[in-house]
């Protein structure tokens, strides 16, 4: 639910201020297509076989490898994998996440090698828009270099339905934390990892909802590690004061698309009551696009022009049952009070708005959570993580190492 930074990390059409709108359009376009001409710098190519598994494959314990294969474009300092690994749906049929790991080729430490499991943006909703196969999938992991240099794996799932068949269960709380909670276990079973037992998760935006997510189920679910913190960067919590206060947005309506097009799919909720039929075609279209570039987030600008003039018809879906209900369920709750939290808002943020955020950080502090917050002056919501990238990296370190109790920020 949010744009992703890959290769252009510098253009923000998020944030507030700056060029005109014409401007900045053409300075994002001349960025990211060759001679500034309306077209996309790179197509995707078919989705590989690798992540076709048969019914078969799907037989065995959550986390556990499917297959995996080794990518040759890592960072210096660590070997990259693909991996396909087995995880569980909602209703608890067995299915394969995708995911991208590397393992830092420093030598691991007696207690073995920590986790930190990143939990990406909005890339899209169907199996063409998974992170793992666009061409910079390493760039996006935000932190990435002071995590290796650490000597932690790292982690990326995919999160169901995003390289693997679809539907992608988009802002989905349960499906994305136990995707997030499964690519731990398959990463410690990859070659030389020797992986010790602790792990961190981060993620930002519809990733900050994951991890949140994961946060909550983490002691039930993977009882064999130990979780020693969760960092997020303007997370989706109130999912229904999202819906509700963005729905005049661009990127507002974008998100409520998304939801729409993949519930729809996954709880089986008829459309008739809240779409107008004739927005139909222009959110499947949207649902289509992959969000990788700059250009990207022109070419949605563009697809979703026709949802200004048609779209919902109802002032508000979250008055609307059962949306009401579901949204309410995909609302992450609170973490242990024991586990540190750290998070970052961009106080230019107009999608996840920092009131928003502000009212979770003190539900947390409220019930005793060690909570590290970070404001960011004049940051969107594009940017924020990588923004804060160097205050959580260190903050998940000293976590990690357990050398330094952790910092909190919540008024006494």
């Amino acid at each position: 639910m949010t744009i992703s930074t890959r290769r252009r990390p510098r253009v923000d059409l998020h944030r507030s201020g700056g060029w005109p709108a014409r401007w900045r359009l053409a300075c994002a376009l001349m960025l990211v297509v060759p001679g500034g001409l309306a077209g996309p710098a790179w197509a995707r190519a078919p989705i590989p076989a690798f992540y076709q598994p048969d019914a078969a494959a799907l037989a065995g314990a959550p986390g556990t490898l499917i297959r995996m294969e080794p990518i040759n474009d890592a960072p210096a300092g660590a070997v990259g994998y693909r991996l396909l690994y087995r995880s569980r749906a909602p209703d608890d049929t067995p299915i394969a996440v995708s995911a991208v790991a590397l393992v830092p080729t420093l030598p691991a430490p007696v207690q073995g090698r920590a986790i930190v499991a990143w939990a990406h943006p909005t890339s899209g909703v169907e199996p063409q828009c998974a992170p793992s196969l666009a061409r910079a999938r390493f760039r996006d992991i935000q932190g990435l270099a002071a995590l290796l240099a650490q000597g932690n794996i790292v982690v990326a799932t995919d999160y169901p339905g995003l390289g693997t068949p679809g539907p992608h269960p988009y802002l989905v709380g349960i499906s994305e934390a136990r995707a997030v909670l499964d690519s731990v276990r398959a990463a410690s079973a990859l070659p030389g990892a020797q992986a010790g037992r602790r792990y961190a998760v981060w993620g930002h935006s519809q990733g900050g909802h994951a991890a949140l997510f994961a946060a909550g189920i983490a002691a039930s679910y993977l009882p064999e590690s130990t979780l020693v913190g969760v960092a997020v960067a303007a997370p989706a919590t109130a999912l229904d004061t999202l819906l509700r206060d963005d729905a005049g947005s661009d990127g507002g309506r974008n998100i409520t698309a998304m939801t729409l097009w993949s519930w729809h799919r996954v709880y089986g909720l008829p459309l008739d009551d809240v779409l107008q039929p004739s927005a139909a075609p222009s959110m499947n279209a949207l649902a289509a696009e992959c969000i990788e570039t700059a250009y990207d987030l022109v070419e949605r600008k563009w697809s979703g022009r026709r949802l200004k003039r048609q779209f919902l018809s109802v002032p508000d879906i979250a008055a609307v049952a059962p949306w009401t209900r579901l949204l309410q369920e995909n609302i992450p709750g609170l973490p242990p009070a024991s586990l540190p939290v750290f998070i970052a808002q961009g106080e230019a943020d107009t999608l996840v708005r920092p009131a928003v955020t502000a009212a979770y950080r003190q539900r947390l502090c409220d019930q005793g959570s060690p909570v590290r917050w970070v404001s960011l002056p004049k940051v969107g919501h594009g940017f924020i993580a990588r923004d804060s990238a160097a205050a959580a990296t260190g903050w998940i370190g000293d976590r990690l190492a357990g050398s330094t109790p952790a910092p909190d920020d919540c008024p006494h």
